[in-house]
């Protein structure tokens, strides 16, 4: 498995949330406890209430309380398959948004799991962010949930545009990267809470770069260069906890 570092902040502004206003509900199922726990913390950063099992008798359970928008189930579990649960899930909820998780490569086991009605699947070893993209992808197709700030990020001056890729500040064009986008639309994602390099290394660049932390330093410098540059800065350092974006004052 890929190393992955877990946030451990509260949760974030989200811009997806169920027609009541209430958080988008996330059941994560696999029997592999870490593993559960850190996409479980992934997608609470994301603002969304997350409930887990680790078998699947417990997930079908929790599912009838819950009541998830969504489920990310492991192929492989303990007491029956994955796909034993999908099918004991679908019978309650047919329409309910499942992105399978799998260790197994081979193309018949990824057929096998959307032929079963998966929406979608990762295999392991995976980043966090690339679970988080594409459970909220399944979620905006489902029309579970509704959008309340459709796929633009804002903050102070600053907009990014998550479809478009289209970066501005005070209504000024801002070409970036694809890793300094990356990086913006995390800080963003999380306005006025420090985030540590170990988090930033993991949701940006998807695992651990061990004694090269430097090169979040180096791509903050970037977009400092971009952002900030002859503006009231956004993009601050706090001395041995992160960084921080906040609007400017």
């Amino acid at each position: 498995m890929t190393s992955m570092n877990a946030a451990t902040s509260g949760p974030g502004k989200t811009d997806l949330q169920r027609p009541d206003g209430s958080p988008v509900r996330v059941l994560v199922v696999d029997d592999e406890e870490t593993l559960a726990e850190l996409v479980s913390m992934a997608l609470r950063m994301e603002g969304w209430e997350i409930r887990s099992a680790g078998n699947g008798t417990d997930a079908v359970r929790i599912a009838r309380d819950f009541r998830p928008d969504a489920v990310v189930l492991d192929v492989m579990l303990p007491d029956f398959s994955g796909l034993e649960v999908l099918s004991r899930l679908r019978a309650e909820v047919p329409h309910l948004p499942v992105l399978f998780l799998t260790a197994r490569d081979a193309v018949e086991d990824r057929i096998a799991g959307l032929t079963a009605g998966g929406d979608d699947y990762v295999t392991k070893p995976f980043s966090l962010e690339e679970v988080v993209l594409r459970l909220r992808a399944l979620l905006r197709r489902s029309h579970a949930v509704s959008s309340s700030m459709g796929s633009t990020l804002v903050v102070g001056d600053l907009t990014l545009d998550e479809d478009s890729r289209e970066v501005h500040r005070g209504g000024e064009p801002v070409s970036l990267t694809a890793t300094e986008f990356e990086l913006l639309r995390f800080l963003m994602r999380n306005p006025k809470r420090v985030l540590s390099k170990a988090q930033i290394l993991d949701r940006v660049w998807s695992y651990d770069f061990g004694g090269q932390a430097n090169i979040v330093e180096l791509y903050i410098s970037y977009l400092r260069k971009k952002i900030d540059a002859g503006r009231e800065p956004m993009i601050h350092t706090m001395r041995g906890a992160g960084y921080v974006l906040k609007p400017a004052t």
